[in-house]
């Protein structure tokens, strides 16, 4: 498997190459372009992946640019998203803020009016405001009607999915579990159990609906192209760039190149390489159009999804043994570490010292005060932030991260957003667990626990064995856990903080022929 994927990865590199090279042309009696003082960044989010995914003996073959990408930068080991699910996570890492602060504790559905609240601000509409050319490619999951669309929340240029690749049918499905059947192509059809066959999955432009239901195993090479592209027009208007890729990958259901070859036992394997090469057309870009100044950053939006079983990615050691042996999952939407422990990477030559790890405990939420602070952009002043501006810790080699981390539920047991675990230092607290589906079908029983369980990760990163509720350790951490927890409540209390709208109705949903069955249409981006 991974010889093929392999010599996938090549021919589809020597095809954007080939592309990079033919614009690259017209340009070659160019001088190279002046280094800014402001650097470019490309934020690249992967869906769904395990912290096991990456960086293991296994994984390297399979994903050499990302271990090109690992090599010539940063890895931090102890990154986390902000919240274990897709909505909840993107708009955190946008405004450096918590659902409980931004507005948004859960996902948006296919038909919702609204999404994330106009009163917030992300990182894009600052950077363009102060000068940025600014592109989204991929998922946004944030609101795609009206003003929520990304081309009205700092984008100058969109192309991709407007929620999950499993939240509309298409003409040649991916790998899933249950496995779902093509669209319908009769105006009679139904949801049939998890499937929802009858409105196809849309591919935006800009606000123009160009593809639905969208080619799933063309996606690959249509973002990559459209990622050439972006780099491109950043170069020829001479503006410092921020380009913020939100791959399907590794979300269910599955897809990579359509002419290898793959069983189903593969299937996983095979996306992480397909999700790799867009990585490395990325990186080619970079290279070819000598742009220089560029920060890459890699991350993840959550962990695997447990439930999916074949199809879902790897935790590495973060099992959460104490959830799993009483049924449960302990991954996707839940805060044990699986869920939101995710592997994370930042390269920038000549700035960060290559082939360097990293152990601060940081999050998807510093993304956003860091990149504001490298382009010298202040944020609002008048709302507070979790985001830590980790800047020394990128480029002076510093290890102090976060005291402290607050995980929000994420759709498991507990009310939305509500902040059920803590982590500080090297301890972590969970007053509520159970409640998320794990493969086989277990949930696990709701439970509060009052008071809480306590881990130390630094002995236990498996989460199996919690601390004796009547020892000193306990005791001591007890009282930074609740000091932390109740202090970051207040000031919440006390902030400006917004409310998601999250009415839906059918016509909200994406639909550029509403009298075709599943929403049919093609034309070209």
């Amino acid at each position: 498997m991974a010889d093929a994927g392999f010599c996938v990865l090549l021919l589809c590199c020597s095809l954007v190459s080939g592309l990079v090279y033919y614009i690259n042309r017209s340009f070659e009696h160019e001088d190279k372009i002046k280094i800014s003082e402001r650097p470019n960044f490309i934020i690249i989010l992967a869906d769904d992946i395990g912290w096991g995914d990456l960086w293991t003996k296994q994984s390297d073959s399979t994903t050499p640019w990302l271990h090109k990408l690992k090599v010539e930068g940063k890895r931090f080991t102890d990154f986390h998203s902000p919240a274990s699910t897709c909505s909840p996570s993107r708009a955190a890492l946008l405004t450096g803020r918590h659902g409980l602060r931004n507005g948004v504790t859960h996902n948006f559905a296919k038909g919702s009016v609204g999404g994330l609240p106009l009163n917030e601000t992300t990182f894009a509409q600052l950077l363009r405001d102060a000068g940025y050319y600014t592109a989204m490619i991929g998922k946004w999951h944030l609101g795609h009607n009206g003003l929520y669309h990304p081309v009205h929340r700092g984008f100058d240029y969109y192309l991709g999915i407007p929620y999950s690749n499993d939240m509309g049918c298409t003409d040649k499905p991916g790998y899933d579990l249950p496995s779902c059947p093509p669209c319908e192509q009769s105006l009679h059809s139904r949801k049939r159990g998890e499937c929802d066959s009858k409105v196809a999955l849309p591919l935006f432009e800009n606000q123009t609906i160009v593809e639905q239901p969208l080619d799933l195993w063309a996606l690959t090479g249509r973002y990559a192209k459209a990622a050439v592209r972006q780099i491109l027009t950043a170069r020829n208007r001479r503006q410092p760039f921020l380009l913020y890729v939100a791959l399907a990958h590794m979300h269910v259901p599955l897809f990579h190149y359509r002419f290898l070859n793959v069983t189903g036992k593969d299937a996983y394997s095979a996306s992480l390489s397909d999700m790799d090469s867009l990585v490395g057309s990325i990186m080619l870009a970079i290279e070819a159009f000598s742009v220089e100044n560029t920060l890459i950053w890699f991350t993840g939006d959550n962990g695997p999804w447990e439930q999916k079983c074949q199809f879902a990615g790897s935790p590495g050691p973060f099992v959460g043994r104490w959830q799993t042996s009483r049924g449960g999952g302990s991954a996707k939407r839940t805060t044990w570490e699986g869920g939101h422990r995710v592997p994370t990477v930042v390269s920038w030559p000549g700035k960060i010292s290559p082939n360097t790890n990293s152990s601060a405990l940081l999050s998807g939420l510093d993304i956003f005060p860091t990149v504001l602070s490298l382009a010298g952009v202040e944020p609002p002043s008048d709302r507070r932030y979790e985001g830590i501006d980790i800047t020394d810790v990128l480029l002076h080699d510093a290890d102090t991260g976060h005291k402290s981390l607050m995980h929000p539920n994420s759709g498991a047991a507990g009310q939305f957003g509500d902040l059920q675990t803590v982590r500080v230092g090297r301890y972590k607290a969970f007053y509520i667990t159970g409640g998320a589906e794990a493969c086989g079908g277990g949930t696990g029983t709701p439970e509060l626990h009052d008071p809480p369980l306590i881990f130390d990760l630094a002995k236990d990163e498996a989460e199996e064995s919690v601390l004796d509720p009547a020892s000193e350790e306990y005791q001591a951490v007890l009282k930074d856990v609740e000091r932390e927890r109740e202090a970051l409540l207040w000031d919440i209390a006390l902030d400006n903080v917004s409310i998601a709208d999250y009415t839906v109705t059918q016509a909200a949903v994406p639909c550029c022929q509403t009298h075709n069955p599943a929403c049919r249409c093609h034309g070209s981006s």
